[in-house]
């Protein structure tokens, strides 16, 4: 029986794609993008290819786990997935290899891919502050350390200290401030906080929208999906705008899906095939207009939405692979501050 099917983990979606008639070749992909976001561009890869493509979807954590329990056995050639905390694990856990592509080189800024080039963007959000229409003016913010100031007492909505997008904030702020100041500035944002920390970022701006806080940081695409939807989602998104916080400093903090190159990998060629489709101006557009991110490769347009919210805007030039470094440390100031 096929590995992909045999393994029935329920925590793990799998898909096996369609492939053109005849293919050959194949490449087994572990994703913890949602099959929605991502089939799509494998599906055109195949057709322009021939190469088959394998997904299996699930937790970033839990696919991390599992490429360690399979060890040389794994059938996965690429790992995709979001964060470079993430990807900086997956380095440390010895599960990637180098890939020296003059392509993805060309492509991707050298900030936001693995400096010993184990592991490459293929888009960008940023974390930002979204504020009630009604009861914030924007000229009352300015940057993240602000939302440490005591005049948001009661009014601060934000997810908990275990989601590694705050993780890599607070590692953002540990490299530019120092563990110090940034455990001071968590301590700050918890005395802020309308709420125990719950929900994802959909959740917090739907917190806003009803009154429970005024701000809240969440990533950018999740305004956009938000917004594209035909429900309460958009009547809560509609409610609050967004911010782009240190824009009058080091710019606003920046986080990556990416991918690499599984250290296994039994289909390594077909695998660097598909990580330059994923940077092509194909794919670059796709999570441009579908996914409401910001492409990795200079001169695709953003969609309109992500637009309306102001691009381009500056953005913190720090190279994404030190988020990971710092996330042990984050961590545990996170503990310290008391941040659920």
């Amino acid at each position: 029986m096929n590995y992909w099917i045999k393994l029935g983990i329920p925590a793990l979606v799998l898909t096996l794609l369609s492939a053109p008639v005849l293919a050959v070749e194949e490449v087994n992909v572990y994703s913890a993008r949602k099959e929605a976001l991502i089939k799509p561009l494998l599906e055109r890869f195949t057709q322009q290819t021939g190469i088959k493509v394998n997904l299996l979807t699930g937790k970033a954590k839990t696919l991390l786990k599992r490429l360690q329990s399979d060890g040389r056995n794994t059938p996965a050639d690429m790992l995709l997935t979001v964060d470079a905390g993430n990807l900086h694990a997956a380095t440390v856990a010895g599960l990637l290899q180098p890939v020296d592509s003059a392509s993805l080189k060309a492509v991707v800024p050298q900030n936001l891919r693995d400096p010993d080039d184990r592991w490459y963007a293929l888009s960008t959000r940023s974390r930002v502050i979204v504020y009630s229409k009604e009861r914030v003016k924007a000229s009352e913010l300015s940057t993240y350390e602000d939302l440490a100031d005591p005049k948001w007492k009661g009014r601060l909505c934000i997810r908990s200290s275990s989601n590694i997008y705050n993780q890599s904030l607070l590692a953002s702020l540990i490299i530019h401030n120092g563990a110090e100041q940034a455990e001071e500035w968590a301590r700050g944002v918890v005395a802020n906080m309308a709420q125990s920390p719950k929900g994802n970022d959909r959740a917090q701006v739907k917190a806003v929208a009803v009154g429970i806080c005024d701000i809240a940081i969440i990533n950018t695409y999740y305004m956009g999906v938000m917004l594209k939807k035909d429900d309460r989602q958009k009547k809560a998104a509609l409610q609050v705008a967004v911010f782009f916080p240190n824009q009058e400093g080091r710019g606003a903090h920046i986080n990556i899906s990416g991918a690499g190159i599984v250290k296994a990998a039994k289909h390594r060629e077909n695998a660097i095939k598909l990580l330059e489709f994923l940077v092509s101006d194909e794919a670059q557009l796709w999570y441009a207009k579908a996914n409401h991110e910001y492409p990795v490769k200079a001169g695709i347009p953003v969609s309109d939405v992500v637009m309306a919210w102001g691009y381009p805007f500056k953005q913190d030039s720090l190279n994404v692979s030190e988020l990971g470094k710092y996330n042990a440390e984050a961590v545990k100031v996170f503990d310290r501050a008391g941040w659920k």
